[in-house]
């Protein structure tokens, strides 16, 4: 290959090589991550004997560049990139919104920097090390039971920011539920409200590797003024820094900094901040002082919602008997739907001759549904933790013999869960709760009679179910 190539071979070996890099991505994690990380390239091409990929500032360029410079080279490699032609991460001047050109432009700026280390004192002005995803705002925000009073709670904070009750806000739930969408969504109102205000969104594992950048730069103070002078911080994943004491005390300081002058803090997690190992008492208590909210998984009818709002951005006629048969395979989360979603329209475009039938999209979704139905496959620990978790008591509390009624009830809940979602005998059961047959059998019958005539109890059930991507209808005759 020569030092230049025509627009279009450029622009198809960007392509063919971010779809081998999502192919390279096996996990949940580096999924997301990844598709974090490829809007944020501002240009792509040819410059020389290099294939020039553009970002908006050094910091930029030292962080992803770091992150992804040997599976990118790896990708345009496989994607027919001549071993003669070196890979560059550069810097472009951009605004923070804007993403990959689909035409390919020489960079706008002639300055290149290989991925070697820069340091700390360069990062930009703007107090954001990431960018708000253009389409996570309140308004492409589906709202369901399972989300409501999150959004709620985040429409209140966008409105008001330091000025509720509601400081810190913070949000947890599984993975691919919407946590990030509504904290995005929090820094686009108040930017668009407040258009001089400091907000910055940054995830946990960042805000952690820049104070490390800062310790070996000897220049800690630089990164405390960074973050002790914004309106809103906007922390994703506050269990990364869990079992962390360096980094834990350091965020500990800058959240009494903000909140003692009343600037927003919002933060995401996985699990509730009680359930936080590894996290010092004094800041999963500092989180509980403000509003915690959950976002579970989606019903049947908030996943039908989603789908219809996404397909109607398609401008594809997709038939209701489709999206209603994705809503009912496709549960454990929003990506999930939406992925799937995202298959049914490449066929539609691919195949526009070929009508799309429930046959069809059995096989096109085949893979998804298997990884939904492995997803399912629940262990009795997952259920016995869900309910603990769920009732505030612990999965010690769950297998002692304690006998008051706030145990009680959980322990035979989780016993009458393992017997509806697991394909465990009645033994396994039993050696699980460190308990005989004849009580696991007992409280797992006990439950069925009590949620017949106990409507609260059935609302819980359903909750719990639902929180591990189930069906009521799974369990209940």
């Amino acid at each position: 290959m020569s030092g230049f190539e025509s627009e279009k071979t450029s622009e198809e070996l960007w392509r063919n090589a971010l779809s081998l890099l999502r192919k390279m991505a096996t996990t949940d994690q580096e999924r997301s991550q990844l598709e974090r990380y490829i809007p944020m390239f501002t240009s792509h091409g040819i410059e020389g004997n290099s294939f020039m990929i553009g970002l908006s500032d050094e910091f930029e360029v030292e962080w992803i560049g770091n992150k992804l410079a040997e599976p990118m080279e790896r990708a345009l490699r496989a994607a027919g990139l001549s071993n003669d032609m070196n890979v560059k991460f550069a810097v472009r001047q951009t605004s923070k919104s804007s993403t990959i050109s689909t035409a390919s432009p020489q960079l706008a700026r002639s300055k290149s920097i290989d991925t070697q280390r820069i340091p700390v004192s360069h990062m930009r002005g703007i107090p954001s090390t990431m960018p708000l995803h253009e389409n996570y705002t309140f308004e492409n925000f589906v709202r369901g039971p399972s989300n409501s009073f999150a959004h709620a709670a985040a429409t209140a904070v966008a409105k008001g920011p330091g000025r509720t009750s509601y400081n810190p806000l913070f949000i947890y739930g599984g993975t691919g539920l919407g946590k990030t969408h509504l904290m995005e969504a929090i820094g686009h109102y108040v930017l668009d409200h407040s258009p001089s205000a400091s907000v910055c969104y940054i995830t946990s594992e960042t805000f952690l590797n820049e104070y490390v950048n800062s310790l070996q730069n000897a220049s800690t103070d630089a990164f405390r003024e960074r973050y002790r002078k914004v309106d809103v911080l906007l922390l994703d994943d506050v269990q990364f820094i869990a079992d962390k004491e360096k980094i834990q005390e350091e965020f500990f300081n800058t959240f009494n900094s903000l909140m003692q002058y009343h600037k927003q803090v919002v933060i995401t997690s996985d699990v509730a901040p009680k359930n936080l190992k590894g996290c010092e008492e004094r800041l999963t208590s500092r989180f509980q002082q403000g509003m915690v909210v959950e976002i579970e998984s989606p019903s049947y009818e908030t996943r039908l919602a989603i789908l219809k709002a996404k397909a109607q951005v398609t401008q594809k006629i997709i038939p209701e008997e489709i999206l209603k048969f994705i809503a009912e395979n496709i549960r454990s989360h929003v990506r999930a739907i939406e992925g799937a979603l995202a298959r049914i329209v490449a066929f539609m475009s691919m195949q526009g001759d070929i009508p799309l039938t429930i046959e069809i999209a059995k096989h096109l979704l085949k893979d998804s549904i298997e990884e939904e139905k492995t997803i399912k496959a629940l262990s009795i620990n997952d259920i016995m933790q869900t309910v603990a978790t769920y009732f505030g008591v612990t999965l010690a509390d769950i297998i002692s013999e304690k006998r008051t009624q706030t145990l009680v009830t959980p322990r035979q809940l989780a016993m009458f869960l393992s017997r509806k979602l697991t394909s465990k005998s009645l033994k396994e059961i039993a050696l699980t709760f460190d308990k005989t047959h004849a009580t696991v059998l007992h409280g797992a019958q006990t439950i069925q009679k009590r949620i017949d005539v106990e409507p609260d109890l059935k609302k819980s059930l359903e909750e719990i179910v639902s929180q591990m991507g189930r069906k009521p209808s799974d369990v209940l005759e």
